[in-house]
């Protein structure tokens, strides 16, 4: 499969497998919402839509700089009585990976660069004050003909400073990722994502969920959308956080 130059013919079943790649070359932005269940002390909901455009960069006819801005749009629960929900935008988190514009042997493509965090919160309860920055991976395997679409992002922020609100960080995260693709551009996947904080204390550092989601493209017009509903159960979690989410995201594509 061609990952470089993206063809505005490109049929469904490719436009599916171009969502499913991390370091795929082509203009989208997805709107993913994740609504987190018995959040807090009060045990209330928690909703994160996080903006997500993505960017690439053509270095050359060998590579590609592939750019994504995460903004997090924030209702979190109350956590004592009498304190009401907060609204607003939460730590920007901007991330570039030099990828190969072309899949090696085996459909095996990777992308390796930074991620850096932003103190854009609007609300103390909504993030920390102190810039982050960290190195972010990603390999996979995507390969022509083979419905699978399978592999792992991993990065690590840690805090440049710790004299700002929230102190000091370290935040690990490790996304496996598991698409089968059926013919239309219908499939099922699995993309949990599994967070470590290393400041906290013990059985505090790991949110580990597991499940499953479905996903479809569909065309507005000529325009492609890739859409996915999904729901994750946290096997592992910190006593404050939330036990399930359920994460709908509706991306928008935009092929050369």
């Amino acid at each position: 499969m061609h990952c470089g130059v993206v063809r505005a013919e490109l049929s469904a079943d490719e436009l599916a497998r171009i969502a499913q790649n991390p370091v795929g070359a082509m203009v989208s932005v997805p709107f993913q919402n994740d609504t987190n269940f018995n959040t807090g002390p009060l045990s209330g909901t928690q909703n994160i839509l996080n903006i997500q455009p993505v960017i690439p960069v053509t270095i050359d006819k060998d590579w590609n700089l592939i750019t994504r801005t995460i903004m997090p749009l924030v209702w979190q629960p109350e956590f004592v009585p009498g304190q009401g929900s907060t609204f607003g935008l939460g730590d920007i988190q901007f991330s570039a990976m030099l990828s190969p514009a072309e899949p090696g042997p085996g459909g095996l493509i990777w992308g390796a660069g930074a991620i850096a965090q932003l103190p854009t919160n609007t609300n103390d309860l909504l993030g920390n004050g102190n810039w982050g920055l960290g190195p972010q991976a990603v390999v996979l395997h995507l390969d022509k003909g083979d419905p699978w679409v399978y592999g792992v992002l991993v990065n690590n922020i840690w805090s440049l400073s710790s004299n700002k609100q929230g102190g000091r960080y370290s935040n690990f995260l490790l996304q496996p990722f598991v698409n089968y693709n059926f013919p239309g551009g219908l499939y099922v996947n699995s993309v949990p994502i599994i967070t470590a904080n290393w400041e906290a204390a013990g059985s505090q550092k790991w949110t580990v969920p597991l499940g499953l989601g479905i996903g479809k493209i569909f065309h507005l017009g000529k325009l492609p959308v890739n859409t996915q509903l999904g729901a994750y159960y946290n096997v592992v979690h910190p006593d404050d956080g939330a036990n399930w989410q359920l994460r709908a995201q509706v991306q928008f594509m935009f092929p050369k």
